[in-house]
């Protein structure tokens, strides 16, 4: 089950508990100056920016939807639209989607969020034995198997990111 390094309990950490599913917590000294959430995850983990994601929450035509893509890259939202079988996505606004989600932005987990939305993870995230994303808060993040946030998600999975 859950191996943490700071033991800090989030909707999403209760989530993978529940589960059953492995997964080790890994908390960092969050900047608040910082901007680039994922890439202060990144450096501050020393875990290379492919393998930490970020949660994106877009607008659809049916509705809000999640992207997961890898932080050293960014979201294609036609493919995002396209892996939804929709035309087209715009970003949602910030406001908006920590409403939504229950989560604040730069601390928005895929999993645990008050209304569970379709998700689609990229589909690099697959290449790797465990992936890093948010784990609810600023300067905490989850490390599982990627299998697991697709399963717990119901995500999809495509190809959905741009260098």
């Amino acid at each position: 089950m859950a191996k943490t390094k700071g033991g800090q309990g989030t909707p999403a950490t209760v989530a993978l508990t529940q589960a059953r599913a492995e997964f080790t917590l890994h908390p960092y000294d969050h900047d608040p100056g910082a901007e680039a959430y994922g890439e202060e995850a990144a450096n501050a983990l020393g875990v290379p920016a492919e393998r930490i994601f970020k949660t994106l929450v877009a607008e659809t035509e049916a509705g809000l939807a999640v992207a997961v893509v890898p932080v050293a890259g960014k979201l294609d939202l036609k493919a995002f639209a396209a892996a939804l079988k929709g035309k087209k996505a715009a970003m949602a606004e910030a406001a908006k989607v920590e409403r939504v989600t229950g989560y604040v932005v730069g601390g928005i987990s895929p999993l645990g969020q008050r209304r569970r939305l379709p998700t689609v993870v990229d589909e690099s995230a697959l290449a790797f034995d465990t992936i890093y994303f948010s784990a609810g808060r600023r300067g905490l993040q989850i490390e599982t198997a990627p299998a697991n946030l697709v399963r717990l998600t119901a995500a999809v999975t495509a190809p959905i990111a741009r260098a």
